[in-house]
């Protein structure tokens, strides 16, 4: 969808579009069975996986190892791509598009809550909390994912 708007500096019309914004969602995983999340700052309220919007001229994988630091405090290297999840609705704010990738933090001794998160900290996969956004779902299928591999 676009629209036109006067420009602030001239007040010509300029086209605008108006799209998804682009986020990332990080799942850093720790064995035996448990991974990290967030207590949200900022509404919407709630338990969430580590993650933000991607910043103009960065890629995703950058954004994803900058969100992971400023909100946990963990380096981590991500291990892959789990999903893209855009549902219109997953964000009551407005309509974002979300890259999942997993990961593997280098020292978890270092977790701690920066930034947007209120805490962090590691929960086990068969105990989650209540979680903000779809993020249940994305943790469902990660857990659908690890089951596959499992002899």
């Amino acid at each position: 969808m676009s629209y036109f708007k006067p420009c602030p500096e001239c007040g010509h019309s300029i086209l605008y579009y108006r799209n998804p914004v682009p986020t990332v969602d990080i799942i850093i995983f720790s064995p035996p069975g448990q991974v990290v999340l967030i207590e949200r700052k900022n509404p919407p309220p709630g338990w969430a996986l580590p993650g933000g919007f991607v910043d103009y001229g960065e890629s995703v994988e950058q954004a994803a190892l900058r969100e992971a630091k400023e909100e946990t405090g963990l380096d981590v290297v991500l291990t892959g791509l789990l999903g893209v999840y855009s549902d219109p609705r997953r964000d009551p704010r407005f309509h974002t598009l979300s890259i999942v990738f997993t990961a593997n933090a280098l020292d978890l001794s270092k977790l701690k809550a920066n930034d947007d998160a209120r805490q962090a900290r590691l929960f086990s996969l068969d105990d989650l909390p209540e979680l903000a956004f779809d993020h249940g779902r994305i943790l469902r299928d990660y857990i659908a994912c690890l089951d596959r591999f499992k002899v």
